[in-house]
């Protein structure tokens, strides 16, 4: 049985089945082990507060609760912030962005990629790169942000980094112009979400793509980025406060138990709090060479689950009312057994979005792809049971997201 339990209460063969957080503020890249005491250690010294056990497989504690009962209330909680409608207005229906917001990520890909090769070779950072990246998405968000944000789901395992720099990028423009941020304030949001990472050009391949346990030394390497990138940035004519403030501070953790300075609290900025709340959900979500990414709307609950220690809430909350529980190219399950991949968030509610039907789990085939408005379906018709993971029934849904 699976059961939460706080990291005081761990000993010693008890088996972990997670550890409550992401995966790059801690060295334990396994997803499950049996507890050491050398691991205990570890444990703490990361700052993570709560792991859950599997009861069937080691020790049990009489203070533990039960994996069905966190998520049930976590649920609740979800479910009752996110029931009020958006009031935010598209200018364009997503299908009529999809084919430009195709280009601005090709493109920003290269661009990224290219800056990255440079940082590499020890050349300097230029926004004369950058801005035009930061400018052409934003143009797109603006539009309608269903369309980025549906194709940044899409990554390639050797080229993670660059598009997880595209995808944050993506991600603080959407989420600030959420929060009534605009201008410039929008645009250095933008640009230290595109250059957030390019410390980790001063990462080792070999270390940052490791597909086994880090050592110590490899996780302080990992742990060097955001001072790495920060002091790059430094030597960047014309780089703002805001984008060396993400760049820096973007693991830092409310709690205090992120790096490279362990801030906590009011010393941690909104913009870098905004960053750090992006920079995990693409993480989580993106499948890497020592995890699978976990599909969007359990990587939300995940972490809101994590808050209390990790995020601030209130910007979380935030966070997950932008991009909507189920975000466009999740894949979900009706209640009638059909597959349907989200395109569009509706404006009245955020859990009744629209979808793409493509597949039946009854007769586990394709049928005739049909677009459906949950919201305008009358009593008791279809609607969301869960979200699905696309391997579990063969099916890529971005193919049908896609579709214009």
């Amino acid at each position: 049985m699976l059961k939460k339990i706080s990291v005081s209460r761990l000993k010693p063969g008890m088996f972990v089945h997670e550890l409550c957080g992401d995966w790059m503020s801690h060295p334990f890249w396994r997803a499950q082990f049996m507890l050491k005491s050398e691991d205990l250690h570890r444990i703490v010294d990361a700052g993570i507060q709560h792991v859950y056990i599997d009861t069937d497989r080691g020790l049990d504690d009489q203070d533990a609760v039960a994996a069905t009962e966190v998520q049930a209330a976590v649920e609740e909680e979800l479910q009752a912030l996110l029931a009020m409608p958006d009031d935010h207005v598209l200018r364009v229906p997503v299908h009529e962005e999809m084919a430009r917001a195709r280009k601005v990520h090709e493109q920003a890909h290269k661009v990224v990629r290219t800056m990255m090769s440079d940082v590499r070779l020890g050349r300097a950072v230029s926004l004369e790169d950058a801005e035009p990246v930061v400018e052409a998405i934003t143009g797109s968000v603006l539009r309608n942000s269903g369309a980025l944000l549906g194709l940044i789901g899409i990554k390639n395992k050797d080229d993670y980094t660059f598009l997880h720099s595209v995808s944050v990028c993506t991600l603080m423009i959407a989420f600030g112009r959420s929060l009534g941020l605009s201008g410039d304030a929008l645009r250095q949001g933008g640009i230290g979400g595109l250059l957030h990472d390019i410390g980790k050009m001063r990462v080792p391949d070999a270390v940052l793509n490791k597909p086994g346990q880090l050592t110590d030394a490899e996780f302080d390497m990992i742990k060097r980025h955001p001072g790495d990138g920060h002091a790059v940035l430094l030597e960047t004519p014309g780089i703002g406060p805001v984008p060396l403030d993400i760049t820096r501070h973007h693991h830092e953790r409310l709690d205090g138990h992120g790096y490279p300075d362990k801030l906590s609290g009011d010393a941690i900025s909104t913009m870098a709090r905004m960053a750090a709340i992006v920079d995990v959900y693409d993480a989580i979500t993106a499948d890497r060479c020592y995890h699978k990414g976990l599909p969007a709307a359990e990587a939300l609950r995940k972490m809101w689950e994590w808050s209390a220690d990790h995020f601030d809430q209130k910007l979380l909350q935030a966070f997950m009312r932008c991009v909507g529980i189920y975000p466009v190219g999740s894949l979900v399950r009706l209640e009638s057994g059909r597959l349907g991949v989200v395109v569009e968030q509706n404006e009245g509610s955020l859990l009744t979005p629209r979808l793409r039907v493509f597949f039946s789990t009854r007769s586990n085939g394709y049928i005739k792809p049909e677009m459906l408005d949950l919201s305008r379906r009358p009593g008791n018709a279809d609607r969301i049971v869960s979200a699905e993971a696309p391997e579990k029934w063969g099916v890529d849904p971005r193919r049908f997201l896609l579709q214009e």
